[in-house]
């Protein structure tokens, strides 16, 4: 069994969480746990720093993507509107699976976006898809 929303928390803060434990559905984790504890722009900033800490105690300061970051906690943030306070994060993902895909991710950002240097320094605003 995983750790409990607290540990998951402060072992990422610190730094000690297993790089496994950090996949895609980890960084929703945190994201959604954040969340739950602040408002959208003080989530945006815990997010932000969890993530280059931890990173850094990885040896791999350069991973952290502003827009992937900040645009996935926005589509939470507006799924978890209309959602009971008391929802848990697998029942979340129950409910929006397609928050686990990165080509759902492809609807809001065309190809190549996301690989740009830029985007990954600064918030990029969704772009809708080129038609095919």
């Amino acid at each position: 069994m995983g750790l409990e929303d607290e540990a998951f928390l402060a072992a990422l803060e610190a730094g000690t969480l297993p790089p496994a434990d950090f996949s895609h559905r980890g960084h929703l984790r945190a994201g959604f746990l954040y969340l739950k504890r602040h408002d959208f722009p003080g989530a945006c900033v815990a997010m932000k720093r969890a993530i280059k800490a931890f990173a850094a105690t990885l040896g791999k300061s350069s991973l952290y993507h502003e827009t992937l970051t900040v645009a996935y906690l926005a589509l939470m943030a507006e799924r978890l509107i209309e959602e009971p306070p008391g929802l848990t994060f697998d029942h979340f993902l129950e409910r929006y699976p397609e928050l686990l895909c990165r080509e759902f991710f492809e609807r809001y950002y065309p190809r190549g976006t996301l690989e740009d240097p830029g985007s990954k320094a600064t918030f990029v605003l969704p772009r809708p898809r080129d038609p095919p």
